[in-house]
């Protein structure tokens, strides 16, 4: 009994004095909240799980992409394509749920009147109708089927990582006033055409994501693959907003509220030494654990951006309400939200057209320019002939 004891011992012995040098061999840092502990700093990677559980901490974007695809699935039942444009589709095999044409929605969607009923945004029911209800709809809708795997991917990529890193109040609180901001700023630069703001969610959490990397960027290791991702998705959703009806100015609104609030709300990272047991799979070397502090870290930065979040959103609300648009006094500025083409049409312009019925066909005429077209029906809704009188005046 006595030789098992020694060799138990000697067994314990050895396993304290291999895991004393591997500590040994790390940098130490202490801080000064907690004096007279030390603290083993490890920098982590960007885009490493910091051992969250995914089905407790990602329930928010989930939610938010469930709410939108089931928004988008709803507007193409609305539109039902097949039966308001008599088949004129693109995908006719989908049948109620198919699309416009590529003419009319070159990111294969609903019609222009469609998203006019489902809440998008048009300096017509703003200025002149006072429908402010509008700035609570139009974040849901996305203008095609293109517009919405691009958006709800990106959302997915970038607000599920930030959701780990940061929990899922914090990302929601970003996701829902980015939204709103968005909407704000489309609302001051919105055409005489309909507008969606899906986007501006997602701007806001790529802004959360600089402002975040900025706060801590002595902890990231991989900062230059975060920055390459940030910039690839950026560029490739605002070149989607250059297309009808998909707004770029909410994705701008959006950026500016997720990086002021990013500021406010996201903390600083810090890291402690763990038991091997409770470290996540990925870490081999080090076995560390991510917690975040729970202090105010950076009070004159935090009170700053949240100053500036406040007095952009109350300047933004009250610029709307006051019935301010900034497209009139800026007229290059149209360009950054939709830029023509042959293959589509901006549809910025107010359109008037003469309609004939004789013999089962409809032949419309653009007052404008006098172009006309034979249609082979005549049971068509008032606002299917704006559709196509617009597209024609185009």
């Amino acid at each position: 009994m006595a030789d098992s004891a020694s060799q138990l011992q000697t067994q314990i012995e050895i396993k304290r004095s291999h895991q004393e040098k591997e500590l040994a061999n790390l940098p130490i840092i202490t801080f000064p909240e907690t004096q007279g502990q030390e603290y083993h700093k490890a920098k982590a990677p960007f885009f490493k799980s910091r051992g969250r559980k995914r089905g407790t901490d990602t329930w928010v974007i989930s939610v938010f992409v469930i709410l939108h695809v089931v928004a988008f699935a709803a507007t193409m039942a609305v539109n039902d394509c097949w039966r308001n444009s008599h088949g004129d589709c693109a995908l006719k095999m989908l049948g109620r749920l198919s699309f416009q044409p590529v003419s009319e929605n070159p990111l294969l969607g609903p019609s222009a009147s469609t998203l006019d009923q489902m809440g998008a945004l048009r300096q017509t029911f703003l200025k002149e109708y006072h429908h402010t209800w509008r700035l609570f709809t139009c974040p849901w809708l996305h203008a095609g089927f293109i517009h919405l795997i691009l958006n709800l991917g990106c959302t997915v990529l970038v607000g599920i990582h930030l959701e780990k890193e940061f929990g899922p109040v914090r990302i929601g609180i970003i996701y829902i006033f980015s939204a709103f901001v968005g909407s704000l700023a489309a609302a001051l630069f919105v055409q005489n055409s309909p507008a969606v703001c899906a986007s501006g969610s997602l701007f806001g959490l790529l802004g959360a994501m600089l402002s975040g990397l900025i706060r801590n960027w002595n902890f990231y290791t991989d900062k230059s693959a975060a920055i390459v991702l940030l910039f690839f998705v950026s560029t490739i959703n605002f070149a989607i907003g250059l297309l009808p009806y998909v707004d770029n100015f909410s994705s701008i609104g959006g950026f500016i509220s997720g990086f002021l609030l990013g500021f406010t709300l996201l903390f600083t990272p810090q890291t402690r030494i763990v038991a091997h047991s409770k470290a996540g799979i990925f870490e081999h070397n080090v076995k560390s654990s991510i917690n975040f502090k729970l202090k105010l870290d950076r009070p004159i930065m935090r009170s700053v951006s949240l100053l500036l979040f406040v007095l952009v959103i109350l300047g933004f609300l009250a610029a709307v309400l006051q019935g301010l648009n900034i497209s009139q006094y800026c007229k290059w500025c149209k360009y950054i939200d939709c830029v023509p083409s042959k293959r589509w049409s901006c549809n910025d312009i107010t359109t008037n057209c003469e309609t004939i019925v004789s013999n089962s066909q409809l032949t419309m005429t653009c007052m404008g320019h006098g172009n006309f077209r034979v249609f082979p029906y005549t049971n068509i809704s008032q606002a299917r002939m704006k559709d196509l009188c617009t597209l024609l005046c185009s």
